[in-house]
């Protein structure tokens, strides 16, 4: 046998994997704004307002928060349907409740294709609650990854327990990872966000900048939050806007392989 044949194979194989191209990770560019049914603090409904706010951020996929349909108070405007189709990407409404005529609810707008989307029911609190997932493809085989709206009780914090409690039973079968975007109502250390860490639940940016109220805001309550990666870097920050809402978005680049 020649003695030279393993140390040859040895450094070709060496050479291979040396050739080999690095996976360059997967990049998410999500943005979260509750946009108060396009009503701006200087007291104008203006959806292209809000849409040239997203649009300045260019995400992938965007969560929205207090989105009517159909109401009167905002003109009998679908609002998801309509920011979809000034920012070119695919909306997906879900009704919290009937109201002036219409339904309001929460909305996620995507530029990538979703597979999948489903309005998971959660307790009441003030007002009727649910959260809205949708399921989106990566680009790739079976590469799925969820994104779900939420906007959680401002009243009571055993309603957004409750509320938070079965949130996390209807993901906890999801194999894929998982971001929650919204506004949570509750400050960082409030016992529903406590209880989703628990439950394995990173937050971004825990205790960072502030988002409500817009013009000088005082409190942290819109926060992004994530499971299921096997790793993961997220960079993330508040928009600097202060009219067209009461709060200000948040932008968060989740980067993973």
């Amino acid at each position: 046998m020649n003695r030279a044949l393993p140390l040859l194979m040895l450094m070709w194989v060496g050479c291979v994997a040396a050739n080999r191209p690095i996976q360059e990770p997967t990049t998410l560019r999500v943005m979260s704004y509750n946009i108060k049914h396009g009503y701006g603090m200087d007291g104008r409904i203006d959806f292209e307002r809000i849409a040239a706010v997203i649009r300045k951020q260019n995400p992938d996929v965007v969560t929205l928060q207090e989105v009517d349909k159909a109401v009167s108070r905002s003109g009998g405007v679908d609002t998801a349907q309509h920011l979809g189709q000034l920012l070119g990407m695919t909306p997906h409404f879900a009704k919290f409740m009937d109201y002036q005529g219409g339904e309001y609810g929460l909305a996620v707008l995507s530029k990538l294709p979703i597979v999948e989307s489903h309005r998971h029911p959660l307790p009441d609190g003030a007002e009727p609650r649910c959260a809205l997932e949708v399921v989106i493809s990566m680009g790739e085989k079976d590469h799925l990854l969820s994104v779900v709206a939420v906007h959680n009780d401002w009243t009571d914090v055993g309603y957004r327990i409750a509320q938070t409690e079965a949130l996390n039973a209807a993901l906890s079968a999801i194999s894929h990872p998982v971001i929650l975007a919204g506004d949570f109502n509750g400050l960082a250390d409030d016992a529903s966000l406590s209880l989703l860490e628990e439950r394995g639940w990173q937050i971004v940016d825990k205790g960072g900048a502030f988002t409500f109220p817009s013009v000088i805001p005082d409190r942290q309550i819109d926060f992004f939050m994530h499971r299921g990666f096997a790793g993961v870097a997220v960079e993330n920050w508040v928009v600097d806007e202060r009219i067209a809402s009461d709060h200000r978005p948040i932008i968060g680049v989740f980067s993973y392989r």
